[in-house]
């Protein structure tokens, strides 16, 4: 489950750094995403690691299974430095080692136990959920670089989390018609897809591994307490010290990498038709060469850098 996470996040990292900047909070850019086939790849990935991660959530507490997904950006990170070239800092590097260790306390004080009914009340508290998410995210989404980022990726977090609330009591019906029949289906269904969306949208903005991070930091925490409160989930007799110790290191980890986390990529931006200054001095001329486009930008770094994002719109 952790690594199919991570690898799902970094495919999808890069199919939404190759796809032309999204400007709105409408699912066009799902369909627009769908036409790279390292998203589809990712996206295969990430459903392989959520049904694991749903036959888990049958009998393991949520604050477990929810830090374990968050384990996905520590092999993210590990990927990116080894297959896609990213440097992480020092400081980004102990976080994730910080991290796998909250995580090792979590799964040894996780006792495990079916979970509880949630009730009408907690179904329309998931449903008006999902409606706030959405307003909160039409709005988020006029935020760009690092803000932008860690905006969407908590909001997605928020929408993954009121999923996994959904799945807990879900992955305990016995019967498929039941399922089927079961209002928490589609409520884990639309959460997750307004979910992808942010994330998407989180992606294209900056940091892959600020935007993971504030996902999984705004996905924990809600998905622990009403898991505990509501669903009966259950923690080792003489271990509550271990379990608590490991759920805010873990958090703090996460919560930390939206800080550290330098961004990997810097998003192609369409093409705009005005040239560039001539430098003073410089005739006018209805064509202009290679080389006096690269001078007339302020560096030689700032000329190549332009005529990249002139050749790389997607």
């Amino acid at each position: 489950m952790i690594i199919a996470y991570g690898v799902a996040n970094m495919l999808q990292s890069v199919a939404a750094t190759r796809t032309t900047l999204h400007h709105s909070f409408h699912p066009g850019l799902l369909l627009r995403l769908a036409c790279h086939r390292t998203y589809l790849v990712g996206l295969t990935c990430q459903m392989f690691g959520f049904v694991l991660a749903f036959l888990a959530r049958r009998d393991l507490p949520l604050f477990l299974v929810q830090a374990s997904v968050a384990a996905g950006l520590g092999v993210t990170a590990v990927l990116g430095v080894l297959v896609l070239k990213w440097r992480l800092p020092i400081a980004e590097v102990a976080l994730l080692v910080l991290l796998f260790a909250g995580i090792t306390a979590l799964i040894l004080s996780a006792q495990p136990a079916p979970s509880r009914p949630l009730g009408t009340a907690g179904t329309i508290a998931l449903a008006a959920a999902l409606g706030l998410i959405g307003v909160l995210g039409f709005f988020a989404v006029r935020l760009h670089g690092a803000p932008g980022s860690v905006a969407l990726g908590s909001l997605a977090g928020l929408a993954f989390s009121a999923a996994a609330v959904a799945a807990r009591p879900l992955a305990s019906v016995q019967s498929f018609e039941g399922f089927l029949r079961d209002p928490l289906l589609y409520l884990l269904i639309a959460h997750s897809i307004v979910g992808q969306l942010l994330l998407g949208l989180a992606m294209q903005r900056g940091s892959t591994t600020a935007a993971v991070a504030a996902m999984d930091a705004a996905g924990a925490v809600p998905a622990a307490i009403v898991g505990l409160l509501l669903l009966d989930d259950k923690i080792w007799p003489g271990r509550e010290w271990l379990a608590a110790t490991g759920f805010l290191v873990t958090l703090a980890a996460v919560i930390g990498l939206t800080r550290y986390a330098e961004p990997q990529h810097h998003h192609t931006v369409a093409p705009t038709e005005e040239r560039p200054a001539l430098p003073s001095g410089a005739k006018k001329s209805p064509f202009l060469s290679p080389s006096a486009l690269e001078g007339a930008l302020p560096n030689s770094k700032d000329g190549a850098a332009q005529r990249g994002r002139l050749s790389t719109r997607s």
